[in-house]
């Protein structure tokens, strides 16, 4: 009996371990010093890119002990996703006259937040006239 719940207890701490490594590996994508571009330098002119970094996960795990007869049993499990994802923002241009910060348009993101829009007027006005 200790045997087989030595043997779960190892296993729950080591799907523990293995989420914690998990989620350290995705947050690390999300640094904040990944948000800004090592500088490129031509002549008197410095470009930085700026970036959006976004990251998260979620995990979750359970184990039961019971008795089944005589012997006694147990079982656990877990399971759990994430992601993490970057996109360009801006560029920054330092030069001897000064600094500007040129944003980066998302032309796909913008299209597709109009287009939605567009539905949901479309939908609006449908109802609209059933009334």
């Amino acid at each position: 009996m200790d045997t087989n719940m030595d043997e779960f207890l190892r296993n729950v701490a080591q799907q523990s371990e293995a989420r914690t490594e998990t989620m350290d590996r995705l947050l690390a994508a999300a640094d904040s010093s990944k948000v800004f571009g090592q500088p490129t330098t031509s002549g008197d002119q410095t470009v930085i890119t700026a970036a959006e970094i976004a990251a998260g996960g979620g995990f979750g795990s359970g184990m039961g002990v019971g008795m089944m007869q005589e012997s006694p049993g147990g079982g656990g499990g877990g399971g759990g996703g994430g992601g993490s994802m970057g996109r360009p923002v801006a560029v920054i241009t330092v030069t001897p006259s000064g600094v500007q910060v040129k944003p980066i348009l998302d032309m796909t993101k913008i299209l597709i937040t109009g287009l939605t829009a567009l539905a949901g007027l479309m939908i609006v006005a449908a109802k609209m006239r059933r009334r």
